[in-house]
This record gives structure tokens, sequence and C-alpha cells, in this order.
């Protein structure tokens, strides 16, 4: 469907009436006023259900509405009253539905009962639950384990990915990448060579008592709304707020709390960002470097002249080692390099570091605007330097934040999906359960992208999530997909991924976390583990869908034991009946972190995963906690030799939560009825021949010789840094290559993707002038 262009720049604050208008608008859309009435109060609440969303942590004292902007779109696409029935798919082929849009597909509503594709007449049929399982694990019997992949999307539970990843490992097999491996598996690697744990050090409770933030490549009025909450009360106490990132972000400038009646009617916003820097893509260890330099010059001086030191040197002595090659490296590197891969003058980066210096208590936020760069991990290194100079871990009101992503992403791995047996006690596993485990390494996600390349993958299990829009390089991997001899998607709604189809494929729909959940042990309860490491308990009372759903755990199970054979002893339909027993075995498995779960998992706030680092306890190879030198300062795969290539950072809109694109209008960025846009620096739009409105091709720069383009694109004169392009994720995944990955991770980097920017030949109506409206200007 066309829809006209239109770009009015938005100078509200985040929250507001703004968002109250978008809760409107798409409650309406999806024609769930009746039940999320009922609904939205209880979410992020005490035996309400956690968000389907961000992992952002729950408070022990929530508001009277826990939830946000986006956390309500997401309650109300689960809710929607559409249905994606059999006679849907009996009209339409995947041939005609892989020309929809993302949106139109999962617009379509709720999927009501399993399907099997028909090769013969290109439409999914509906098959019953026997016979897909019976089917599914015969076809998973005749192949190699380790040419199976069992993906996971994040979105599942504890519960069922605990079982998930046993049933993986029962078959014979540790390939088990997870939507984490596309996003902050960076931190995953990062962390625990710094300091020993890799999740973050920070609770909620240390907002309260910071009186510094730095915050780098975090977006936090899309991404994690609900933080806007504690960031106010910080900025209402004159907290510092140092911000970092490429593109001017309205949630880290202003907010009003929609909760708050008189902030609503003055419509006096709080300003958040004391400092906002917009450094270049991937110069983010250039600016830290910088931080890092004012900081010894500070110190130096305070030395001389007798007064208080600036860092803190006890801390350093007795809890870190490699200080000495750090500080060497950040003495010899001159300010003109340091200018140069920042994008910031040294004047900038050394008031931030000033800032910084003279905080108490400093909190430092990240999110994949440091792991989505060839040299994400030692970005992030750079950022726990930063803290370690100033003894800022292990202290309240300190400590490092990764931002995560999808709600249960971070406990995924804690009960086992990984890819990597040392990250699991297999050994236990074995024993409890009769089997011999794996011990080979398995696929990340972009190591099985690389396999299914090569032909050298048989079947795909996905536990949710939308694989093949989520992943590099859509044009190879489409076809490369359809080679596969076996595709099992669990779902609650249609997209793309479901259309490219394998010689067998299955949707298997599944309850959603809104809905009740009634096994033969009574309704049902799930838990999850947020950004802090806490714990949760979400209980579903919505009615389900269809009568026909079935819950991911009694699918995950139905599914081991169609597919598994031999002496291995797991009680899976026990565990189906009550899911406290899925629990205990958890206990069992990970008695530090979840000893007396079932007891636990109702505590307001959550229980909190014990982490040594918050104590001062550094379980790395040195006992201490590491500095980490850098490789370069640039991070990015971009050599910065050539003035015509550009760094395209791939990012959402404030209508998505990662694949999912719930509408067309990115309201903070002021960009309405088309994703099909790239936001480029003025200075560069008249540099380059092209103007604000014209339609453009973007070509990758890579050394593989693979040709990769997204055209179709609009240019819109935006407030980014020179040299620098942004567009949107998933749309122009096409253009980053598989080759270019964090090199510890292999996370994709698609925040700096090295392109080329030419005008297209004709002009499409997209760009054409459609007619202004009362506070925009057409394009």
């Amino acid at each position: 469907m066309s829809r006209p262009l239109r770009h009015h720049p938005y100078d509200a604050p985040s929250g507001g009436w703004g968002s109250m208008q978008s809760l409107v608008r798409h409650a309406s859309r999806q024609q769930v006023w009746g039940s999320a009435l009922g609904e939205l109060p209880r979410q992020n609440k005490p035996d309400g259900f956690m968000c389907v969303s961000c992992a952002w942590a729950k408070p022990a004292e929530p508001h009277p509405a826990e939830f946000c902007e986006n956390g309500a779109k997401a309650t109300f696409w689960e809710l929607t009253s559409k249905r994606a029935t059999p006679d849907f798919f009996a009209r339409h082929t995947t041939k005609e539905l892989r020309g929809r849009e993302d949106f139109d597909l999962e617009n379509e509503g709720r999927l009501t009962c399993p399907m099997r594709h028909d090769p013969e007449t290109d439409r999914y049929l509906p098959v019953s639950w026997e016979e897909a399982f019976a089917a599914i694990g015969r076809r998973l019997k005749t192949f190699d384990p380790d040419r199976v992949v069992f993906y996971a999307s994040g979105r599942a539970s504890l519960e069922a990915s605990y079982m998930y990843q046993l049933f993986a490992r029962i078959y014979g097999t540790n390939n088990l990448p997870d939507s984490s491996n596309m996003c902050h598996e960076t931190t995953s690697k990062a962390l625990p060579k710094s300091i020993g744990v890799p999740v973050g050090t920070v609770d909620l409770d240390d907002f309260e008592h910071t009186d510094c933030i730095l915050a780098f490549g975090q977006n936090v009025g899309s991404n994690a709304p609900r933080m806007l909450h504690p960031l106010q009360r910080a900025a209402e106490r004159g907290v510092s707020m140092l911000v970092f990132n490429p593109m001017r972000e309205r949630g880290w400038l202003t907010f009003v709390d929609p909760q708050n009646p008189g902030q609503m009617l003055s419509g006096r916003p709080t300003r958040l960002a004391s400092r906002y820097y917009q450094p270049r893509p991937a110069g983010d260890i250039a600016v830290m470097t910088g931080m890092a330099k004012t900081l010894l010059a500070l110190d130096d001086a305070a030395q001389a002249a007798g007064e208080p030191r600036v860092l803190d040197q006890a801390f350093i002595d007795e809890h870190c080692h490699g200080f000495e090659d750090f500080e060497q490296m950040v003495r010899k590197t001159g300010w003109d390099e340091i200018e140069r891969n920042a994008g910031l003058t040294r004047a900038a980066i050394e008031d931030a570091g000033r800032i910084y210096a003279r905080a108490e208590c400093a909190i430092a936020i990240y999110g994949m605007g440091l792991t989505q760069h060839r040299l994400g991990s030692d970005s992030v290194g750079m950022l726990v330097n930063l803290l370690l100079m100033r003894g800022q871990i292990g202290r309240i009101g300190a400590g490092i934040l990764p931002v995560r992503g999808h709600s249960n992403v971070q406990g995924q791995r804690t009960v086992g999906i990984a890819d990597d047996p040392a990250l699991v006690p297999i050994d236990r596993l074995g024993e409890m359960y009769g089997f011999v485990p794996p011990r080979k390494k398995g696929f990340t996600t972009v190591e099985a992208c690389e396999a299914m390349l090569e032909d050298g993958v048989d079947a795909f299990i996905g536990l949710g999530g939308n694989f093949l829009r989520a992943v590099p390089d859509h044009a190879r991997m489409e076809p490369a997909w359809s080679r596969l001899k076996l595709a099992v998607h669990v779902a609650t709604k249609l997209n793309r991924s479901h259309l490219v189809t394998a010689d067998e494929t299955y949707l298997l729909p599944c309850l959603g976390r809104l809905e009740e959940d009634v096994q033969a042990g009574g309704p049902q309860v799930v838990t999850m583990e947020d950004s802090t490491a806490h714990i949760h308990a979400s209980r579903g009372r919505a009615r389900p869908a269809s009568p026909d759903l079935l819950s991911e755990i009694r699918i995950v199970a139905e599914l081991a034991k169609a597919t598994l054979s031999g002496t291995a002893r797991v009680p899976w339909d026990d565990w189906v009946a009550d899911y406290g027993r899925i629990r205990d075995a958890i206990a069992r498995t990970f008695p530090e972190d979840f000893h007396d779960m079932n007891a636990r998992m109702f505590t307001p706030g959550g229980f909190a995963r014990p982490l040594a680092a918050r104590d001062r306890r550094w379980t790395t190879e040195t006992g201490k906690a590491n500095f980490r030198t850098p490789a370069a300062l640039n991070a990015s795969f971009d050599p910065d030799d050539d003035d015509t290539i550009f760094r395209l950072i791939t990012l959402r809109s404030n209508d998505q939560f990662n694949t999912t694109i719930y509408g067309y209008r990115d309201r903070f960025r002021g960009i309405d009825g088309s994703r099909m846009v790239v936001m480029m620096n003025p200075e560069d739009v008249d540099r380059m021949g092209l103007v604000s409105g014209a339609r453009v091709e973007l070509t990758t720069v890579a050394e593989d010789g693979i040709p990769r383009r997204k055209a179709g694109l609009t240019v819109l004169a935006y407030d980014v840094p020179k040299g620098c392009l942004a567009a949107y994720y998933p749309e122009c995944n096409v253009l980053v290559p598989l080759s270019h990955h964090e090199r510890d991770s292999l996370t994709p980097a698609a925040k700096s993707v090295p392109v080329r920017i030419a005008a297209e030949v004709a002009v499409g109506s997209e760009a054409a002038p459609t007619g202004p409206r009362e506070g925009s200007r057409a394009l």
C-alpha cells in the first residue's frame, strides 16, 4: 500500500500527550479497548504479567500504570481481536504474502491453529497437533544433530527455555543460537573479561544514589521508556547526565510524566541530558580514551597541588590488573587522533571528563550503539575502564548497565540457551537426566547463517522470533533458507520468516504471555529475568486467542517426546502439568542463582541473582577487575580513508520493537508514512549533490565482492554527524554482510556499516509532494 511520506520535526518531550495519543491510536487499531483496560493495570506488577516487550527492571513499588508507550503497544499487539485463520491462508499463497510488508503480515492477527505448508498449492493448510508433532519428530530423527539449529528469540520464559536447551542437548547438539547473538552477545563476551560477570551490576535502587550518569549508544525513549522514570527523578535531584549518541534522540532530552497530572497540565518537561554529545558512529573508543586522558591530566594536577586524587588509586591497587598498560596507551595517544576518530572536539571531550571527575557515584548505561561494531568488545571494555579508574563498580549508586532488548533474552542465557557448553553445567544436566551431553561448540546466529549458506544445516526449530528478518544479508539468506529440509516455527503471529519455506514447514501457534495457561495441575505461572538480573513471576489471565493454542512449554515437551529416544530421564508430562516442577529442576541445576525459586518468584521487584562484581569479587582469570587496552580507536569496518564512504547506522523507530512493526509513525524523529528513508547530514546532502526528498540507493563497501544494495530510499536532511547515515532495521539488514561482525562475539556490526550513496535515476511516488497537513511539511 502506498503511503505519503511526511517529515515534520518533533520538538515535544518524550512521554506526555504524545504518548497518550499514541496509546489511543494503537488500541483502536487493534480493537482491544475492552481487554486492554483490564490487563494494562496488571502489567509489570507482582502477581501480574511481565511485559512482552523490553527487559527493563520492574520496581518493588510500581506506579499505578507500570507500563510505557511501547510496552502498551506490545500488549495491544498480543491482545488484538484480529485472527489469521485457516480461511486467510486458504486465500493467499506464500509467494503472494511475501510481497507484503512486515507490518501488514503481523497485523493480520493471531495464529489460531497449527499449519503445515503444502508445496503443491503453496499454501498453509491446517494440521492436527498430533500429526504435526509426529511428523516433525520423524524428520528430526533422520538428521545429524549437528545439522539442526534450535533458535530462541528472547521471548520464551525461563521454564520453556530450560526445557528447550535440554531438548537440544539430549538430541545431541549445542546449536542454540539466540537473539542475544545479534545484540548484546558482545556484552556477554566483554564484561566477563573485565569484571567477571556477563551482565550489568546496577540495581534500580542505584539510580536513587548516583550523581552522574554516562549513557552511550542507547535510545531510552523508544527502547526502554520505563527507564525515563528513574532518570527523571535523578534529573530533578541535579544528577549530571552525559549522553553520547550520533542521533539526537528526544527521549534523552526532555520528559513529561504521563502519570503526573500537574506536569501534564502545565506541559513543563523535565530536562534530562545535561550534555548531549554526537560522536561519529564507532567513535566511542576515541571519546572514552579522551575522557580517560582528561582524568589522568586532572589527577596529575591534583597530585602536583597536593589535592585529593581524581583516580581511586586505592581501588586500582587493590582490585585491578592491567592499569599500567592502559595508562601508557592513553598517555601516548594524541588529541588529533582522538578528535578525528571521535568526531568531537577536544574541548567537548574534556568537558565530559571534568564532569565525570567530579562525580562521587556514577552509572554507565549503554546499548547496541557500543556492541554492534567490529570492536564492540573493546568499546564496552573502555567504558568499564572509565568506571574502574574511579572505583565506580561495586558500590551503591554506581556500576555498569547494559540495557538488554527482549523481555527474557538475558534469562534464557542464564538457564542454558548457549552455543558454548562451557557456559552451562552440562555434566550436572547429564547426571540429572541420564544422558551424555554433547561437548562440541554449537552455532551462534552468524555461524548458523554461514552454515546455511554452505548447505550445512538440514533443519531449523524457532522458539519465537523472525529469524530471517533479524539476521544480516537478507538477499543471500532467503535462497539458502529455501534449501532447508525442515523448518518449525513456534509463533503467535505470521511473519516473513514463515513465508520462505523449507521442504517441510510448520507453524505451531502458542499462547501469549498475557493469556491464561491452564494445565492438568491448574493455572500456571512462568518467570523471566530483567536487565538488572532480577527474577520475576508472570501470570497470564486473558482469554486465549484460540482454543487450539498450546503453551510454549507444552509444545517443547511434545516435540521432545516425539523426537527423543534412548535412556534420558526427563519427566516432560509432569513438567507440563505443573510448571513449579520445572522451577524445582532449574533450582537443582543452578542452585546459587535459583534456590527456593518457587518461594521467591513473587518477590516485589524480583529476587536478585548474586553477582560477584557487585561485591567487588572478581571471577576473572587474574582474580581482579581488568583494565583492557583497545586494539584501535576506530571500532568500525570503515577504514576512514574515503570521504565518499558513509557509516550507516541501522535503527528502530518509535513504532517498532525488534522486527515487529506496529506502524509507520516514528514520532520522536518526526517521520510518518514510510520506513524507506535515509537520514543524512544537511552538509553531506549538499556535498553529494542530493536534495532532501531525493530517491537514492545505498551499496555496501565490503571486501568479499558480493553486491549488496538497497534502493528506493528517500533522503531526509537530519541532525546526524557528517559522514554518517541512519536508516531502519530490518529493511536495511540487506546491506550488512555476515562477515562484518564483532570480532569476539560475532555480533553483526550493524551500527557502522560502510556504504556509498547515489541518486536513483527515476523518482517514485513515495518522495512526491502529498500536500501538507497542520504541523507538518510534505516532501
